[in-house]
């Protein structure tokens, strides 16, 4: 059995509307890239593991958190509810 725990930091900026996920303590060395237009993933470069997701506009678009998600194989155990 799996006893890992994951520790998981999320930070929103509600007037800039900018969600940022981190899924581990941030690299000694990473690269920043915006894989489309406002969505950003940090990689470690040693291991190229993604430690952190920056998504812009983030109420249009909570939608590509998922997706991004199931592409890297990441696992966030929670719901994320934006309703004012």
């Amino acid at each position: 059995m799996n006893t890992e725990k994951n520790t998981y930091e999320i930070y929103y900026d509600k007037e800039g509307d900018f969600l940022e996920v981190s899924f581990e303590e941030p690299a000694k060395e990473g690269t920043t890239e915006e894989i489309e237009s406002g969505i950003f993933i940090t990689k470690d470069i040693e291991t190229g593991r993604v430690t952190d997701i920056g998504i812009l506009d983030f109420k249009k678009r909570v939608d590509i958190l998922a997706r991004i998600l199931i592409k890297y194989n990441l696992n966030l155990p929670l719901r994320i509810d934006i309703s004012d």
